[in-house]
């Protein structure tokens, strides 16, 4: 039978779409409120300066796997409804972490992390040594966005973030507090991992250097058109947010 034929019965015929799984964090009840809280923050903030959002600097990390081959924007679900699935990755396998910055005009990184595990003091260097510096020129006008994860919480982290960014930062303690649980709302979670992802798993990857090689090449190919397009949904996001009383964002 044509392929054809068979995407003719299942859409048509029985109804049925392509989703893309969708890989989200439990909310728990105190989440929703502190969502719902920064989203109407920015909103505000974004209605008060219309440039204001295009003076943050998000900013996330990420481990890539020798194994993952199988990437969550490849596979598709068919089912009647957006189904919520669950894909948990090999994590013993050699990996690459990697750090990299967004902003609404150029792309800050990508650093690539030769430590195993990223701790307060290793992240700590990396943005004195590497991410500071790109921002000097920009300075007092940007803001830097990080989520809560345990290397960013660290006493001397924060104590330098006060220092540099002295009350625009967003983070978790910050004076803007970022929600916990919402890659969905910041542009590496819902745009650029899953991009160089797409772009890195294509083919089997040979060992570390590959690896390191493909991410890079896959960084580097963020033009300006997609910054643009990644601004745009931010906002939409917000908005979708705070209208769902806090629930994930899931845009198709």
């Amino acid at each position: 039978m044509p392929i054809s034929t068979v995407y003719k019965v299942i859409i048509k015929t029985l109804r049925l779409h392509a989703y893309k799984v969708q890989i989200v964090h439990v909310l728990e009840p105190d989440v929703r409120p502190r969502r719902i809280a920064f989203a109407t923050d920015l909103l505000r903030r974004i209605e008060d300066d219309a440039e204001f959002l295009k003076s943050i600097m998000f900013s996330d990390e990420a481990s890539f796997h020798l194994s993952g081959i199988v990437n969550r924007h490849n596979v598709r679900i068919w089912g009647s409804e957006n189904p919520h699935e669950y894909r948990e990755t090999q994590r013993d396998s050699p990996k690459v972490n990697v750090w990299c910055g967004l902003m609404h005009d150029r792309v800050i990184g990508l650093f690539v992390f030769t430590e195993k595990t990223v701790l307060s003091v290793v992240y700590l260097d990396m943005l004195e040594n590497f991410v500071f510096p790109q921002l000097e020129e920009l300075q007092p006008h940007v803001s830097l966005q990080q989520d809560g994860a345990t290397p960013h919480w660290g006493t001397i982290v924060r104590s330098s973030l006060n220092g540099h960014f002295t009350g625009r930062w967003i983070g978790r303690g910050g004076p803007i507090p970022w929600p916990p649980r919402s890659p969905d709302i910041t542009p590496l979670g819902f745009f650029l991992w899953g991009f160089v992802k797409d772009n890195v798993y294509r083919r089997r990857v040979s060992n570390i250097d590959d690896l390191k090689a493909r991410i890079t090449t896959a960084i580097a190919s963020v033009d300006a058109d997609m910054l643009t397009g990644t601004w745009h949904e931010i906002e939409y996001r917000l908005d979708i947010l705070r209208a769902t009383k806090g629930a994930h964002v899931e845009v198709h």
